[in-house]
């Protein structure tokens, strides 16, 4: 080990530490889940309102794709001690998430038309409706949808 490397060791074992604890904080998992979504979100919103759909459309549809990576990221890696084992209770889970997803999408869509009609740009409205569409949907899947047994 280098004399700078020996010196640097002690400095960077709490950070260690620390990025490793972070990984066991549902909410930092949901929220870079969150962002994964997001970019297939934004993603498919930007390219279809750059080929002429409807701000408002572009807005539902896009959200509906990320509706689809969120599920397959958290079931898999955010809420993955509180997922329902297959059958009626997993069909269940699955409902309350596409629930859950539905109230994000109509408060997206909600935030998005009503900046749309008094004339804020859509892009904007977007970025405003992705921070109210966060918080409601983290509250609903943690407290509901993923909420701990017994």
């Amino acid at each position: 080990m280098t004399e700078v490397a020996k010196e640097t060791a002690p400095m960077t074992a709490p950070l260690k530490h620390g990025l490793h604890r972070l990984k066991d904080v549902v909410l930092v998992r949901y929220l870079i889940a969150s962002v994964g979504a997001l970019a297939v979100d934004i993603g498919s919103f930007l390219a279809l309102l750059s080929s002429g759909v409807p701000a408002v459309a572009a807005s539902a549809i896009g959200y509906s794709l990320g509706i689809l990576a969120h599920w397959l990221l958290s079931s898999r890696t955010v809420f993955t001690g509180r997922v329902a084992e297959r059958g009626v209770e997993r069909t269940k889970q699955k409902a309350m998430f596409v629930g859950s997803a539905l109230a994000g999408l109509a408060l997206t869509t909600a935030i998005v038309g009503v900046g749309e009609w008094v004339g804020i740009d859509p892009r904007l409205a977007k970025l405003v409706a992705v921070g109210a569409s966060f918080s409601l949907t983290w509250l609903l899947r943690s407290k509901v949808v993923f909420r701990h047994a017994g």
